[in-house]
């Protein structure tokens, strides 16, 4: 994948999870700047996504940990874990939010 290619693809990401937000039901602020993407729970506590354009990563930064994912036949995929980036973010998001919430790809 180039650069181009990557950026493209990232950006989409970005305003899906923005979008996913909005749409999953429950109160969660949002904010995207540059290539990041901040997520603010009632509790304080944040998720931050952002790109990684020399890398062609995004980073995923919880209150518990950090996460770094590649883009895998057509999907992100978390590099130590292996686990879909949909899947983690609907996980992380259920943990911090104090609620079932269910991410997906528009």
């Amino acid at each position: 994948m180039n650069d181009s290619q990557y950026n493209f693809i990232a950006d989409e990401l970005l305003l899906a999870i923005e979008e996913a937000i909005e749409d999953c039901g429950t109160d969660i602020d949002y904010e995207g700047i540059s290539g990041m993407l901040t997520l603010t729970f009632k509790n304080g506590s944040k998720i931050i996504i952002n790109k990684q354009a020399p890398l062609h990563e995004i980073w995923v930064a919880t209150k518990f940990n950090g996460h770094h994912f590649l883009y895998q036949d057509e999907q992100w995929v978390d590099k130590r874990a292996g686990d879909e980036l949909w899947q983690f973010l609907s996980n992380a998001v259920s943990t911090q939010a104090d609620a079932k919430i269910e991410l997906s790809q528009p």
